[in-house]
């Protein structure tokens, strides 16, 4: 069974950092780009940042830019959002993202395999 746990997520101040993490089981993690998402209460989905399958090639939202950082650690199965200077405008729901596929995409129709999603909230 294909499984991303999303973890990681919690209530920080502007300014401050947290670190997600997607820890995946199921598929073989290292050929699999993954992508972090998010979707705020009435906006539409968006993409934060992609990780190709060998984490060489990574891209991210203009507005995350400089602020969030996309790691993957292949022996652990698990990916990664190093998110600093959080602002209140980044508070929601971060969800991971896996597809079939080395290179990334910034189009959540192409992904197969979601999580459920942690929650971020960041206060002014």
């Amino acid at each position: 069974e294909v499984q991303l746990v999303e973890s990681g997520g919690g209530l920080v101040q502007a300014g401050g950092s947290l670190k997600l993490s997607c820890t995946a089981s199921g598929f073989i993690f290292n050929e699999y780009a993954i992508a972090w998402f998010r979707q705020a209460p009435g906006k539409e989905r968006e993409a934060v940042s992609t990780i190709s399958s060998d984490g060489g090639i990574t891209h991210y939202a203009d507005s995350v830019k400089g602020r969030f950082t996309i790691s993957t650690d292949n022996a652990k199965n698990t990916a990664f959002l190093q998110m600093n200077n959080l602002q209140p405008e980044d508070t929601a729901l971060y969800y991971c993202a896996a597809k079939n596929y080395p290179v990334a995409s910034m189009s959540a129709a192409v992904y197969s395999y979601w999580g459920q999603g942690t929650q971020v909230t960041v206060s002014s």
